[in-house]
């Protein structure tokens, strides 16, 4: 089966007419779901680090570790999960029982505490042990969420949206994770400084559950084209192939600047919480991510009309000078004002650059692979950074030699030279984003 492939005409200005038009009930969906999957992934991504560092070990390397095994869960979830459901052209059962178990994991890290550990298995290292069983229960969380969010509601979305309002939807998708994460800091920040953990992991693990009940009742299955002559594991390594790659080289190559974008984040994002609290120290950090947030946020939502009007591929280009700029200013921003002002550029362009990759890659997947090409993003997206990014942050952190000590335990604390290490990854976007600038007219895409 041959589809048309996106070009960057599909994604230049048109019309929208009534059938790119989203009703309530999709957006609806598309919030809470795409809302709820962020909070989990806030708290897996950025609180569990900082769960870790002050209640287990403050080692960079055992986070890094942590979020490189749940990466490689995650992948091997989307990719399995994904490659199900094209098969069975069904979606939400798989987004709605998901996150209810999603939700069940994600409050069962409020019950491991090195105190608990030690007295169930006295005489072991309970630091060591502690640090083993969050890395378990985060590999099980992460294949749970992932299956859910990453391999069945992303494929759905893909399902859902037409190449002339996907900018608009991935712009509003692109907020998500900064909602998620001033919720998490306005609401939910107390708690974790006071030490409630286990009230925290409770409450969010709550609301994923719901969400995932609430999901059954509003998600509707669209009618896709089902996969059904080739066996599982062909689905699982079709993306994976030689040929693969030479039918599809635009959705390749934007998912090869997803990937660098991803590696550059991952470097600073695990431990910029503690590099706010710990290196800057500015208590209130919630108030500084908060400020940035909302006005990172409102950024998107209007450059998302934008994108669709003007192409992924222009728009790419300034939105990733966007990003650089922040990151360069936060080297050299000290104090809380400074702070808020280069974290506002950027998380700007965190987000600018976001909307227009995501776009690119649903407009070059092929309408009865969706879900498959979940997994391959992935990989591209989520594996290779997730395992690259924290361990370089950790290397950068480990040889810049910046200490404390929390009762009696010296810890390591992340420099500025994150910012750098990110910047110098990024400048590797270009090599992608010039080849699909080259690519006026892709081929057609081979199903």
């Amino acid at each position: 089966m041959t589809v048309p492939a996106a070009t960057e005409a599909a994604a230049t200005p048109a019309v929208a007419g009534t059938a790119d038009r989203l009703g309530s009930r999709v957006w609806t969906s598309l919030v809470l779901l795409g809302f709820v999957g962020q909070l989990a992934w806030t708290v897996e991504n950025m609180y569990l680090n900082l769960f870790v560092h002050d209640t287990v070990s403050g080692d960079p390397n055992a986070i890094a570790t942590m979020v490189a095994a749940s990466a490689v869960a995650a992948t091997v979830a989307t990719l399995v999960i994904g490659a199900i459901s094209d098969r069975r052209g069904r979606r939400r059962v798989f987004i709605s029982a998901g996150y209810l178990a999603w939700g069940v994991t994600t409050a069962g890290f409020g019950l491991i505490t090195v105190g608990g550990i030690g007295d169930v298995i006295p005489g072991g290292d309970a630091v060591l042990l502690a640090v083993i069983a969050v890395i378990a229960l985060d590999c099980l969380m992460s294949f749970i969420g992932s299956g859910a969010n990453d391999a069945a509601f992303q494929a759905w979305v893909t399902d859902v949206t037409r190449p002339a309002n996907r900018g608009r939807v991935e712009s509003v998708l692109a907020v998500m994770p900064l909602v998620a994460m001033l919720v998490v800091f306005g609401g939910f920040d107390g708690l974790t400084r006071a030490g409630h953990w286990r009230t925290f992991f409770l409450i969010i693990g709550g609301m994923i559950t719901l969400i995932g009940v609430a999901s059954w009742f509003l998600v509707r299955d669209q009618p896709t084209p089902v996969r059904r002559e080739t066996g599982l594991l062909s689905s699982l390594l079709h993306g994976l192939r030689p040929s693969a790659l030479r039918a599809n080289p635009g959705l390749y190559l934007a998912l090869s600047a997803w990937c660098v974008w991803g590696v550059s984040t991952q470097v600073i994002l695990p431990y910029l919480i503690i590099y706010i609290q710990r290196y800057l120290d500015i208590d209130g950090y919630a108030l500084v991510l908060a400020v940035v947030l909302i006005g990172s946020s409102v950024v998107s939502i209007v450059a998302g009309r934008f994108i669709d009007r003007i192409g992924r591929i222009r728009f790419l280009v300034p939105a990733v000078a966007v990003y650089g700029a922040g990151l360069l200013a936060m080297y050299f921003a000290r104090g809380t004002l400074a702070v808020i002002l280069a974290g506002l550029v950027m998380m700007s362009g965190f987000m600018l650059v976001l909307a227009p990759i995501g776009a690119l890659v649903r407009d070059y997947s092929p309408p009865d692979r969706a879900g498959h090409v979940q997994g391959l993003r992935m990989i591209f997206a989520i594996m290779v950074p997730m395992i690259a990014g924290p361990f370089l942050g950790a290397a950068v952190i480990s040889n810049a030699g910046e200490t404390y000590t929390d009762l009696g335990v010296v810890k390591q604390v992340p420099t500025p030279v994150i910012f750098l290490a990110a910047l110098a990854v990024l400048a590797l976007i270009v090599l992608p984003i010039v080849a699909l600038r080259r690519r006026h007219q892709p081929p057609q895409v081979q199903a």
